[in-house]
């Protein structure tokens, strides 16, 4: 009991007070290419944690991984507990970033661990099997092209709800598409799932904005966008922004 209590504690003060030592042992872990990964998994035994969220965990995940949200602290302390030391504890997250900082914490609570480079996007991209996925259907190409043909300009968001510039930016697209309602429907991409789709269109990292007129590209780009930026776009299509 105290060894869990200890543990939460240090969980909790990492993902709420962000250590220096976090960030040089971030950068200094060790990470693994997905052929190379999966050359070390066992088929039993293994200590493969998922540090998603449980609802990405339900989309789709490594075989035999147990999961442990990192950024609930509570969670990730108490599940992380039961954690054989002795044996290496490979971890992953949908694109690098939270698993780099929980093994961070792991190898200062005493773990040796390893790290999936690119998280299970590139594992998926590069051809390796996802379980729990099957009922999930990939967006296929002419699938996306019908949603983007309209006489209206669309606004293509591939975002994902573990991603947290995703989140910066809900409050400015909703201001956004409150000012532009008439004139812009917006088409959200979970990045998380429809991988495929997002190889076709080199879409690398989130969140990536495009803009479509009548089902052709007229503007885009990757990361934050800030609402004036947005209304400079749509001024240049359509037309000043009506507020």
């Amino acid at each position: 009991m105290l060894s869990r209590l200890i543990t939460h504690c240090l969980f909790s003060f990492y993902v709420l007070c962000g250590l220096p030592v976090a960030a040089q042992e971030i950068q200094n872990a060790d990470k693994l290419e997905p052929a190379v990964f999966a050359s070390k998994l066992e088929p039993s035994g293994s200590q493969l944690l998922d540090v998603r969220t449980a609802k990405e965990f339900r989309s789709g995940y490594i075989q035999h991984a147990l999961q442990a949200d990192w950024l609930n602290a509570k969670e990730f302390g108490e599940r992380t507990a039961y954690l054989d030391k002795s044996k290496p504890v490979m971890v992953y997250c949908a694109s690098g970033g939270r698993s780099s900082e929980a093994a961070a914490a792991l190898r200062t609570a005493g773990f040796q661990v390893v790290e999936l480079a690119g998280g299970l996007n590139r594992w998926k991209k590069e051809g390796h099997p996802v379980k729990g996925a099957a009922d999930i259907k990939q967006l296929t190409d002419a699938e996306f092209q019908a949603m983007i043909k309209s006489n209206e300009v669309v606004l293509v968001d591939f975002g994902a709800e573990w991603c947290p510039p995703c989140r910066k930016m809900e409050p400015v697209l909703d201001k956004f598409l409150q000012q532009s309602a008439s004139t812009v429907r917006l088409v959200k991409i979970d990045g998380g799932i429809h991988v495929n789709l997002m190889k076709s269109m080199n879409v690398s990292s989130l969140p990536h904005f495009f803009m479509y007129r009548n089902g052709k590209k007229v503007w885009e780009k990757q990361g934050l966008v800030s609402l004036e930026e947005f209304q400079a776009v749509l001024a240049d299509i359509v037309g000043p922004t009506r507020k």
